[in-house]
């Protein structure tokens, strides 16, 4: 176990990444396998297994030398003050995001969560901001840079948002092509659909290690509540585990060439890719927003296959008022923050009626108070 720990903790490795997600692999098999074979004899040993690989997967925490704590406990001015200033008076802002604060202590961190925030706001305003963001970074003495870029695995390349070169210097973030391939994922022509959702997967897994603003909402995980993902560290490990579950029945259920089997599965698969969400939810087209709805076309697109082929298949993405939805959705979720008063914030699983049996749908709405 010595070792697997000192491979795990080991930046920036693609072997460290890929012992990563077989870990999360296994648990999520054996927890299954626990839950339909509970008389197993095996099953104490099972338990003590799945207690070290979770484990394994908790972060561990960092040791500080007691010579930085004098340093810690005094940083220094932050650079881009009127950055931080000026973000938080946005009141525009506050209607998308709420009233969550800025967390962080240094300018390099100031500036990634900035930026992710950003990526929870519609596409126009984000621009305007980014665009601020640099001109308050060109006061200071720093200048865009688009070359040293931190790169989440996805099915296509882009640049998310710029980092920083200068007087502040911070990697910016991308989305990278080579860094999906990179985990043994076959190249488009060769997985279909599946190339895009494995994006997800990789993708989803990637972000819930760099965005402590992260939840999630998952009904199998926990249906009461939404979630915070760092501070409940049980709850994150659940969530990854079953989202990559979710990942590989997909995957056995199109190996299997049953159509029906195959549109269950897709939308089991959306649901967990929707159910990773903000408080409040992310406007719609936002760069989250848009991100999502691509894994919904897809569904749509299954779907559509499915009734190609000749199958009576209905599937709607329930949204608007929710007085005109609730009907055609079990197990909802109300905030009081977010969107407008007695609307859908957002759709977590799309109502679904497949050869006349029907699944209900499952949205965040919010309170007419």
């Amino acid at each position: 176990m010595h070792q697997i720990r000192q491979l795990l903790a080991i930046e920036n490795s693609e072997l460290a990444k890929l012992l990563k997600f077989s870990l999360y692999g296994l648990e999520a098999t054996l927890n299954k396998a626990r839950t339909e074979i509970p008389l197993d004899p095996g099953t104490e040993i099972c338990d003590e297994i799945l207690k070290e690989i979770a484990n394994l997967l908790q972060p561990q925490p960092e040791t500080i030398p007691e010579n930085t704590l004098l340093l810690i406990s005094s940083p220094e001015e932050l650079k881009l003050t009127h950055l931080r200033e000026a973000f938080v008076a946005d009141a525009e802002l506050k209607v998308y995001l709420g009233n969550s604060s800025l967390q962080s202590q240094t300018d390099a961190d100031l500036w990634h969560e900035i930026h992710r925030k950003l990526l929870r706001v519609p596409e126009n305003l984000a621009t305007a901001w980014r665009q601020k963001a640099l001109e308050f970074a060109h006061e200071i003495g720093a200048l865009a840079d688009n070359l040293h870029l931190h790169q989440l695995p996805f099915s296509r390349n882009e640049i998310i948002y710029p980092g920083l070169k200068g007087t502040v210097q911070a990697p910016g973030l991308s989305l990278s092509e080579k860094a999906l391939l990179k985990t043994g994922i076959n190249p488009v022509e060769d997985y279909g659909n599946l190339y895009s959702l494995a994006g997800f997967v990789h993708l989803f897994l990637r972000f819930i290690d760099i965005d402590p603003d992260l939840h999630h909402a998952l009904k199998s995980v926990f249906s009461f509540d939404i979630m915070p993902l760092q501070s409940q560290p049980e709850q994150r490990t659940q969530y990854m585990n079953t989202l990559s579950d979710r990942w590989h029945r997909l995957q056995q259920a199109e190996s299997n060439s049953d159509e029906l089997l195959s549109l269950r599965a897709w939308i089991d698969m959306d649901e967990a890719i929707q159910s990773l969400v903000f408080i409040p939810p992310v406007e719609r087209y936002s760069w989250w927003g848009n991100l999502q709805q691509e894994s919904r076309r897809i569904l749509k697109k299954m779907a559509q296959t499915a009734i190609n082929l000749g199958y009576d298949v209905r599937i709607r993405q329930l949204s608007g008022l929710y007085a005109d939805v609730c009907t055609f959705s079990k197990d909802d979720l109300q905030l009081n923050c977010g969107g407008v008063p007695g609307e859908v914030l957002t759709c977590l699983r799309v109502y679904a009626r497949i050869n006349q049996e029907e699944t209900p749908g499952r949205v965040i709405f919010r309170s007419l108070r």
